[in-house]
């Protein structure tokens, strides 16, 4: 079966039989005349499939209470356990409390070379420690090594207030920043990880929060490959053993109570790849370490990041009626790339729905379809169709040849 109206034409990749294509629309809850949302964010891709589930090598046998892999580029989640329990996260929190910093410092409410003045709380703030002196002047680029090389509780504790004015306060903000990014199991109590009843996350959520760190902050990601940090005389190594273990790892944080086990999220970048693994719950220091590598090794060695398309690259070719122009390039406002099974790339089937006719003008930049992606008959996502050039309308009588043309279509 075919389908004239839609002209569709992927350049780049196969198609399903383009007949399929209205046929899906209402389905799909896609409705004609669909028009942008000035100033809208693109919604996130709504990922169906874990692409875990397709490989024919199975994901390793570990031993933690969750675990997470995710590709960092595609943003898709290659392979999970427990991803929506609810957890302690322990130390792992000090990875919101750095975002908000970096923020700060991005948005000129903080310099690297700023004085903080230490805190009484600060100083008390039990649980390991940077060793600072109630009273004392240290600086945010000093604070950050205490937080993110030592884990220092009390130096997490001194930005949180130098941020919000209070760790209450910087609470708060810990908490709008989760729901901003989504993390919808996510409740933060203190800015540490010490241990509260109410203070849980998901690996899920942690996966996100880290990716978008190293997505958002990459000028600060030398801090978590920094391996000892010393302050006040006294040396501390990074807890995280993986630094030395594999030189592709640069990140990210280690976390432990006795509640929570051993955690871990760890970061690795490998020929431009970039994937997190979050391990939490492991027995020992050296469970962690294993069951991450185990993981970081699979997701490398077993799966492609490929870029199908993007504002330059179009992912349809589509006919326009009453314009200047007989078609316009259709896809997405930033490159879009997908996580697959290695060597299946080529086998990934786009499905393009888009508003039926297209009608001239049209704007560069406006919202009209989706088009979603699948591998072996499951969807792995769907990623928005926006508008890639301007297509001025057409004078009066080629709009009315069009609309004549339309008539017979």
């Amino acid at each position: 079966m075919t389908l004239k109206k839609s002209r569709l034409a992927f350049p780049h990749l196969s198609l399903f039989a383009a007949g399929c294509v209205l046929a899906l629309a209402p389905a799909l809850g896609f409705a004609q005349g669909a028009t942008p949302i000035p100033g809208a964010t693109p919604a996130a891709p709504a990922i169906v499939t874990a692409v875990g589930e397709l490989a024919t090598v199975p994901a390793p046998s570990l031993t933690a209470k969750a675990w997470l892999t995710l590709d960092a580029t595609s943003g898709q989640i290659i392979a999970s356990q427990n991803p929506d329990e609810r957890v302690e996260p322990a130390s792992l929190t000090k990875l919101m409390s750095a975002y908000l910093v970096f923020d700060a410092l991005e948005n000129k409410r903080l310099t690297l070379d700023q004085n903080v003045t230490v805190s009484e709380k600060a100083w008390k703030t039990e649980g390991s420690r940077m060793f600072i002196k109630p009273g004392s002047q240290v600086t945010v680029d000093e604070l950050l090594k205490g937080v993110i090389v030592q884990s220092g509780n009390d130096a997490t504790v001194a930005l949180a207030e130098a941020v919000a004015g209070s760790e209450d306060a910087f609470a708060a903000l810990m908490n709008q920043e989760a729901a901003k990014q989504g993390l919808r199991d996510t409740h933060f109590v203190n800015s540490t990880g010490l241990p509260d009843p109410t203070h849980l996350t998901t690996v899920r959520d942690l996966a996100i929060l880290s990716r978008n760190l190293v997505v958002k902050f990459p000028q600060y990601l030398h801090y978590y490959s920094q391996k000892e940090y010393t302050y006040n005389k006294i040396k501390q190594n990074n807890r995280n053993r993986l630094l030395w273990t594999d030189p592709t790892v640069d990140g990210l944080k280690t976390g432990h109570t006795q509640s929570a086990g051993y955690c871990l999220v760890a970061t690795a970048l490998r020929d431009g790849r970039r994937v997190v693994s979050v391990i939490v719950g492991a027995a020992s220091d050296s469970a962690r370490v294993e069951n991450s590598l185990k993981l970081l090794n699979w997701s490398f060695q077993n799966f492609d990041t490929i870029k199908l398309f993007d504002n330059e690259k179009p992912a349809v070719n589509a006919r326009v009626w009453e314009g200047q122009a007989e078609t316009v390039g259709l896809g997405s406002q930033a490159p879009t790339w997908i996580t697959v099974p290695r060597g299946k790339g080529p086998q990934v089937k786009p499905v393009a729905q888009y508003t039926q006719p297209l009608i001239a003008p049209l704007k560069q930049g406006a919202k009209v379809g989706t088009v979603s992606l699948s591998l072996d008959g499951k969807l792995l996502r769907q990623e928005p169709l926006y508008v890639l050039n301007d297509v001025a309308e057409a004078g009066f009588f080629g709009r009315v040849y069009d609309k004549i043309r339309l008539l017979f279509e």
